[in-house]
């Protein structure tokens, strides 16, 4: 892999992260148009979101700090926001590690890929039409998020799995159907993203750790990173704002356009 390959991809990372239309399936299609193949690839696509992780931490760091010394004082705020992290994480963090080979093997693939794209779409644009149609606003306010909330978010990231999912549609959409404003759900799930995005990242940088220096080399994993650090933190600060005042449905079409042209090139 080349730095120029790196910076590209680091770059497909930091903006489709957060945004409802899968960084895992971007990434797994730029890599095919630049000839990028194997496991080494692969496991660079999952690693590189370790920038994307620093880039939430940095942006709520306000709230992280006021909530990690809530703690220590058992204000309940906090500890009500560290129990729905853990609730909403638990589920998928059981899947996932049953299934991660399963996932690597069979979904990381262009036609996979689309299919989840346009499935996700779908069900964007018809729960966001349901909401305008009722009038439904949603819960304002981290603190909204209850443990039972929270384990409506964690099954929805479930399907965050498939990749071309998205963990940020998946999990956006959960918390609107648990009553969450989208903005919230947003929020909660940039944060969620702490410990699941984490966890699966450190553990596929120590699987592949030898094929990721021998296949990928350090100078591009660290370009990788980086640049989905910078590129990340200002997405995702553009992201809520636009989140406050409007809602899913354009990414929904995004997603059914970029799907079906992927479908119809892979099948070409």
């Amino acid at each position: 892999m080349t730095l120029l390959q790196a910076f590209i991809l680091g770059v497909v990372e930091g903006v489709t992260e957060y945004l409802p239309v899968s960084s895992t399936g971007h990434l797994i299609l730029a890599s095919r148009v630049m000839g990028l193949r194997g496991d080494a690839s692969k496991s660079f696509d999952i690693v590189i979101q370790l920038g994307a992780i620093l880039a939430v931490a940095v942006h709520y760091r306000a709230l992280l700090g006021t909530r990690l010394r809530g703690l220590f004082s058992r204000q309940p705020e906090s500890v009500r926001l560290l129990v729905a992290l853990v609730v909403a994480f638990l589920p998928a963090a059981v899947v996932g590690l049953a299934l991660h080979k399963v996932i690597k093997a069979l979904l990381f693939g262009p036609i996979p890929v689309a299919g989840a794209l346009v499935v996700g779409g779908v069900l964007m644009i018809v729960i966001e039409r349901v909401r305008r149609a009722r009038g439904t606003t949603g819960l304002v306010g981290v603190e909204q998020v209850t443990w039972k909330r929270a384990l409506v978010v964690g099954f929805g990231q479930c399907f965050a799995l498939w990749p071309g999912a998205s963990r940020s549609m998946s999990t956006i959409v959960a918390g609107q159907l648990a009553g969450l404003s989208t903005a919230t759900a947003a929020d909660f799930s940039f944060l969620l993203g702490l410990p699941t995005l984490g966890a699966a990242t450190l553990f596929d940088l120590y699987k592949a750790r030898a094929e990721l220096l021998n296949g990928v080399g350090v100078p591009a994993l660290a370009t990788g990173m980086i640049v989905s650090f910078l590129v990340a933190w200002a997405v995702v600060a553009a992201f809520v704002h636009y989140l406050q005042r409007r809602g899913l449905e354009p990414f929904g079409y995004y997603r059914i356009v970029l799907g079906l042209l992927v479908l119809w090139v892979s099948l070409s």
